[in-house]
């Protein structure tokens, strides 16, 4: 996490944490009984809209034993039982046919739900004959026939709501869908088209896909929390809504962002869905439209601050971890910087929480340099970085960078800090501005004649990476990349704003305005660009790289603090996933078709930095800590119910 004072992300000195808690193995169910349907008084069925049965369901359980001991290699798995995965904490397994209806009610039910692909035997065993169709269809097809029809929409937007549609009825599907066709859909369930999701939310939302918790409930938040239907809980992406993307103030409509982040942690670093929980808290807004909109689902006041917002979050914390333990991951999203910086130092050493705008996009942006100087030359104290936006995407990614120039030479951190330079809405960070700069701007303050003109700036420091953080678009003008390409060969410039409105420059800008030479990376995709006969494909420096994974390094080692070696470890493993074929196309990230592998592998080093540094509860360490990572990932796979 990143510490006011400048020093680093996380305070390195977390003695006396460190637990060694070794658990007995648990016990679970074998497989799914028969679902015995609701009968009436005259033995025959009755409502399928009433919650079942457990009687008969009892019974056959009673007539026949089912429970197995369940054999882990590391302490703290679970094996895969009814589709739970073993990446997941002490978790009790409830077989679904307790708690699930038959009939009409199963196949309302998005957990269980298989629609088409109930066998002919599972149609008989669970009364589903009569509401279906005749044909049985397998997964892969299933997926074949929603592809096609999300295919039929041409806005965005019209197949982000398709999605959700998706999710609510049938849940594996969904989640087969999006890994099978990763680099399509997550333009839709992620950047850029959640923005639009979020800025309409109030007019698409349809049934709660997390929790609101609003001033209302002060005082109650712990009861709240109960509320929710799942017990297990491992990872958390809170937000307030304060700084959605690059578009602002949305308020309780931010809720888009949590939702898709946890799919993603789902789909792509394999955290079970029933272990997710988007919340949103809604202090209120001070976005006038909203305020205004009969359609607003939040709070009609203007924010909370001070004493009544840090109140609220006070009870928060302590409820989450109340509720679900000390190893709940707990990832802070879209807070302005405000309260982004504070935040994150003040429980970071109380609790297991990730700023993904501050440490992960630093991560995912650390690993494309890395990556580049294959191309460029170099290592990363050899180069000057300018930075247009001293936010929190923009100090996070500087501090990320300085550490580890200071890990690769020894030097002092405040002394690889002066390769860095920063440029805000009132132009170049220099000494003389140091009263007036906000606590988080200050160690990037150095010694030079004010500049408040980028392209001046450019042209002074000379730098060999451009960084766009700023959320305003087209900052990075002709002028801009082609005086950065007057003194540098192969210029590295990451536009990174999001959504791709908010870009500080196209792809094909970058590559016609640099003659083709522009190592280019982007936070938004865009696609290949054709400049002189040659194709060039742009990477994108997309946070989806590194979070989903490295939750799942957290949680399979059952982390319970997060330290900057952890962040540096998730920036190497990526960068060490660009193969030669990436590069030869002009490539610094690798493919998103190789996710779920990419993941694993940053799982593994996430986890193994956490056992070297004393933060790791599930003992003992894995011998192949890949291979264990791979096997707990969640899989959308149908089970067979019996």
């Amino acid at each position: 996490m990143f510490s006011l004072n400048g020093s680093s992300f996380t305070n390195n000195s977390l003695s006396g944490v460190s637990r060694c808690l070794t658990q007995s193995s648990r016990r679970g169910v074998s497989g799914p009984m028969v679902v015995a349907a609701a009968v009436n008084s005259n033995g025959k069925p009755g409502d399928r809209n009433v919650s079942v049965l457990v009687e008969n369901s009892m019974k056959e359980s009673a007539a026949a034993p089912v429970e197995k001991e369940i054999k882990s290699t590391v302490t703290g798995g679970v094996g895969d039982v009814y589709g739970e995965d073993s990446a997941t904490e002490d978790q009790s397994i409830t077989p679904w046919t307790l708690s699930v209806a038959s009939g009409y009610s199963l196949l309302r039910n998005p957990h269980y739900n298989k629609g088409l692909a109930f066998s002919e035997k599972e149609r008989d065993s669970h009364y589903l004959r009569g509401l279906l169709p005749p044909v049985v269809v397998n997964h892969d097809l299933q997926v074949k026939k929603m592809m096609n029809n999300l295919r039929q929409y041409e806005v965005p937007l019209q197949r982000y709501i398709a999605m959700m549609d998706i999710q609510e009825m049938n849940e594996r599907l969904y989640y087969k869908l999006l890994m099978d066709n990763v680099e399509e859909l997550l333009p839709i369930v992620y950047t850029p088209t959640v923005g639009e999701a979020c800025q309409k939310y109030g007019s698409i939302f349809r049934r709660p896909q997390g929790l609101f918790i609003s001033l209302k409930e002060k005082g109650k938040i712990n009861e709240v929390l109960k509320n929710w239907p799942e017990r297990k809980i491992q990872v958390i992406v809170v937000t307030d809504g304060e700084r959605i993307l690059g578009l602002g103030d949305l308020g309780c409509q931010g809720m888009g962002i949590p939702v898709g982040k946890l799919s993603l942690y789902t789909a792509l670093g394999g955290i079970r869905p029933s272990a997710c929980l988007p919340i949103t808290i809604d202090v209120g807004t001070n976005n006038e439209d909203l305020l205004n909109d009969e359609f607003y689902i939040g709070l009609r006041q203007r924010r909370a601050r001070g004493q009544e917002y840090a109140e609220l979050f006070d009870e928060f914390m302590y409820a989450v971890k109340q509720n679900y333990g000390e190893k709940v991951l707990i990832q802070f999203e879209d807070f302005a910087n405000h309260n982004a910086f504070d935040l994150l130092a003040k429980y970071g050493t109380s609790h297991l929480v990730f700023n993904d705008d501050i440490q992960g996009t630093a991560s995912v942006v650390l690993a494309g340099l890395m990556a580049s100087l294959q191309l460029v030359g170099g290592t990363l104290a050899e180069h000057t970085f300018l930075f247009l936006g001293a936010g929190e995407a923009g100090t996070g990614i500087a501090e990320l960078i300085a550490l580890e120039m200071s890990k690769q030479t020894g030097i002092p951190l405040e002394e690889t800090r002066k390769k860095i330079w920063m440029l805000d809405s009132k132009g170049l960070i220099v000494n003389s501005r140091m009263e007036s700069l906000q606590h988080f701007k200050r160690p990037w303050a150095h010694e030079h004649e004010p500049v408040k003109e980028l392209v001046n700036a450019v042209k002074s420091i000379k730098p060999t990476v451009l960084i766009g953080s700023s959320g305003a678009g087209r900052t990075f003008t002709k002028e801009v990349v082609q005086a950065l390409a007057t003194f540098n060969e192969k210029p590295i410039i990451f536009a990174l704003s999001n959504p791709t409105s908010q870009s500080e420059c196209t792809a094909e800008e970058a590559y016609s305005w640099s003659e083709g030479r522009a190592i280019f990376a982007s936070g938004s995709p865009f696609a290949p660009v054709e400049y002189n006969g040659k194709v060039y494909a742009s990477g994108q420096a997309n946070n989806a790289y590194i979070f989903p994974g490295f939750g799942l390094g957290l949680i399979i080692s059952g982390a319970i603090r997060v330290h900057d070696d952890m962040l540096l470890a998730a920036s190497e493993a990526l960068a060490e996933q660009v193969s030669q074929e990436n590069f030869e196309k002009g490539l610094i990230y690798p493919p998103f078709t190789n996710i779920r592998k990419i993941s694993a592998n940053i799982a593994a080093k996430v986890a193994a930095k956490a056992y070297e540094l004393g933060l790791a509860t599930r003992l003992p360490e894995p011998a192949n800590l890949v291979a264990y990572a791979e096997s707990c990932m969640y899989s959308p796979a149908y089970r067979s119910y019996r």
